[in-house]
Protein backbone atom coordinates (compact mmCIF):
# COMPACT_ATOMS: atom_id res chain seq x y z
CA UNK A 1 0.00 0.00 0.00
CA UNK A 2 1.19 3.49 -1.28
CA UNK A 3 0.75 6.00 1.18
CA UNK A 4 0.03 9.51 -0.81
CA UNK A 5 0.94 12.87 0.73
CA UNK A 6 -2.53 14.68 0.09
CA UNK A 7 -4.20 12.08 1.80
CA UNK A 8 -1.90 11.88 5.07
CA UNK A 9 -2.31 15.76 4.99
CA UNK A 10 -6.23 15.57 5.33
CA UNK A 11 -5.73 12.26 7.58
CA UNK A 12 -3.37 14.29 9.98
CA UNK A 13 -5.70 17.39 9.86
CA UNK A 14 -8.66 15.34 10.88
CA UNK A 15 -6.62 13.62 13.23
CA UNK A 16 -5.41 16.62 14.99
CA UNK A 17 -8.81 18.65 15.31
CA UNK A 18 -11.15 15.40 16.32
CA UNK A 19 -8.23 14.86 18.65
CA UNK A 20 -8.40 17.94 20.13
CA UNK A 21 -12.44 18.52 20.39
CA UNK A 22 -12.42 14.60 22.06
CA UNK A 23 -9.65 15.67 24.87
CA UNK A 24 -11.33 19.11 25.53
CA UNK A 25 -14.63 17.44 25.96
CA UNK A 26 -13.86 14.53 28.34
CA UNK A 27 -11.39 16.55 30.22
CA UNK A 28 -13.14 19.79 30.84
CA UNK A 29 -17.18 19.28 29.82
CA UNK A 30 -17.63 15.35 30.69
CA UNK A 31 -14.64 14.94 33.12
CA UNK A 32 -12.30 11.58 32.95
CA UNK A 33 -13.20 10.83 36.31
CA UNK A 34 -16.95 10.57 35.62
CA UNK A 35 -16.69 8.30 32.89
CA UNK A 36 -14.55 5.90 34.88
CA UNK A 37 -17.10 6.02 37.71
CA UNK A 38 -20.31 5.33 34.96
CA UNK A 39 -18.29 1.98 33.02
CA UNK A 40 -16.37 1.09 35.98
CA UNK A 41 -12.86 0.20 34.41
CA UNK A 42 -10.06 3.10 33.27
CA UNK A 43 -8.85 0.35 30.94
CA UNK A 44 -12.15 0.40 29.70
CA UNK A 45 -12.69 4.28 28.95
CA UNK A 46 -8.80 4.59 27.86
CA UNK A 47 -9.16 1.79 24.70
CA UNK A 48 -12.79 3.24 23.97
CA UNK A 49 -11.71 6.96 23.71
CA UNK A 50 -8.98 5.92 21.45
CA UNK A 51 -11.09 4.13 19.46
CA UNK A 52 -13.44 7.22 19.34
CA UNK A 53 -10.75 8.93 17.97
CA UNK A 54 -8.55 6.27 15.36
CA UNK A 55 -11.35 5.06 14.04
CA UNK A 56 -12.73 7.61 12.05
CA UNK A 57 -9.42 9.02 11.33
CA UNK A 58 -9.09 5.53 9.56
CA UNK A 59 -12.14 5.79 7.41
CA UNK A 60 -11.35 9.64 6.55
CA UNK A 61 -7.86 8.35 5.26
CA UNK A 62 -9.92 5.65 3.43
CA UNK A 63 -12.46 7.31 1.83
CA UNK A 64 -10.14 10.27 0.84
CA UNK A 65 -9.92 10.50 -3.08
CA UNK A 66 -6.65 11.02 -4.44
CA UNK A 67 -6.92 12.87 -8.14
Amino acid sequence: MKLKKRKLKYTALFFLCWFGLCAYLIDRVIEFKTLVDFVGSYALVEISLWLIVLLPTLAVYKFTKEP
